[in-house]
């Protein structure tokens, strides 16, 4: 009796199972999101209140601008043939005559061009200095159509920034805006005279900012943009969503010669200094220790028990500096130069540079696990040397 209950339980409970799995089977065929019990994804979503509608055009701001940017146009003559002393030679003239003249072979001028940006209404001209370096002659053509010749005011090849003058007043001149405000993923507009097809205006944003190590300059401090720039754009503008000046337009990194969306852009506050110091005094001047120096790597970091990878080993002293005199020495780590955080070598030299000659400055080194502050009497940069800071 007890056996013939027992079947029939197990047989009921067979049953059960089986109506039951064959449900799940279906459930699952047919819905198979019912039966999922793993913890669903949570996602951030945005309040589409604080979402800002997109900017449908930038006219406004290219409108602001484009007057102030001009085509630059450069000659240079090619030194005279080879032959020309040949032919010039009195004894063929005597017996070759005036036939020699069809032989002679004339120097053609050689055109390159650029961009440039006007910076004062009284016609002072912001340009690279590779646009101008070798010219014989300075053409610039404005937006309104007007050329006229233009003569240089000053140089710095250590930035590639060059300032030269139009005899006009009353220009349209560019609004300067701070390029600290800049922040990676602004929009900016690069305007100049690519490929010289004239005037042009290309869209990006900001790819990043502090970009130095190129190999371009000596200083650097770039602005790194995907908006287009391309074979005479150099010494355009770039500007911000208002029309406002943030860089120069200055190189590219190009394996065809054409853009590959990795631009870069001289920044305005560097500029500006530059520029009104040529004003001034017709050239830059820039402050100087006397040291040399080198990135600190992890390798660097571990064996001098730094906290952080960053900062700059003073790797060697002039004798006689500034650095010299103030008891700086090989294997200080300058960590900050008036309170301003040194990053690497490239950092360190766009303080020192920027520091006033004759006046004090205040360093922080890192010297024996120790942070030490010392004061230094800056000094002028020398010319011919650019290995030391």
């Amino acid at each position: 009796m007890n056996n013939s209950l027992y079947k029939r339980l197990w047989l009921i409970f067979a049953q059960a199972a089986t109506l039951c799995m064959a449900l799940i089977f279906v459930l699952r065929v047919f819905y198979p999101n019912l039966l999922n019990f793993r913890e669903p994804v949570v996602v951030k979503q945005a309040d589409p209140a604080s979402i800002t509608k997109p900017i449908q055009s930038y006219s406004n701001a290219a409108k602001k601008a484009m007057p102030a940017v001009v085509n630059i146009f450069t000659s240079k003559k090619q030194p005279p043939s080879p032959h020309q002393n040949f032919l010039d030679d009195p004894a063929f003239r005597h017996f070759f005559g005036d036939q020699l003249d069809e032989l002679e072979i004339p120097s053609q001028p050689e055109n390159s061009l650029g961009s440039g940006v006007i910076v004062s209404p009284q016609g002072l001209i912001l340009t690279n200095n590779h646009v101008i370096a070798t010219a014989d002659a300075i053409e610039v053509a404005l937006s309104d159509g007007r050329k006229m010749s233009a003569t240089v005011v000053g140089t710095d090849p250590d930035s590639d920034l060059a300032l030269i003058k139009v005899d006009a007043n009353d220009l349209p001149a560019i609004t300067f805006a701070s390029s600290d405000s800049l922040n990676v993923g602004d929009v900016v507009l690069a305007i100049g005279n690519p490929f010289g097809v004239g005037q042009t205006v290309t869209q990006g944003i900001v790819s990043a900012l502090g970009r130095s190590h190129l190999g371009i300059n000596i200083y650097e401090n770039f602005i790194q943009t995907d908006a287009s720039i391309n074979p005479g754009n150099s010494g355009g503008a770039l500007i911000d969503s208002e029309g406002n000046l943030v860089g120069i337009n200055s190189a590219i990194y190009s394996r065809s010669g054409g853009s590959m969306g990795i631009g870069f852009a001289i920044p305005t506050n560097l500029a500006k200094q530059v520029m009104e110091q040529i004003v001034a005094q017709g050239n830059v001047t820039r402050g100087w220790i006397g040291i040399e120096a080198q990135d600190i790597t992890p390798e660097l970091a571990e064996s001098f028990k730094l906290s952080k990878t960053q900062g700059a080993l003073i790797a060697g002293v002039l004798r006689n500096s500034p650095a010299d005199r103030a008891g700086l020495r090989p294997g200080d780590i300058l960590i900050a130069i008036e309170g301003k955080t040194v990053t690497d070598s490239g950092t360190m030299l766009n303080l020192i540079a920027a520091l006033t000659p004759n006046q004090k400055a205040t360093v922080q080194i890192a010297r024996a696990g120790a942070i030490v502050n010392v004061t230094i009497v800056i000094g002028k940069r020398p010319k011919p040397s650019a290995a030391l800071e």
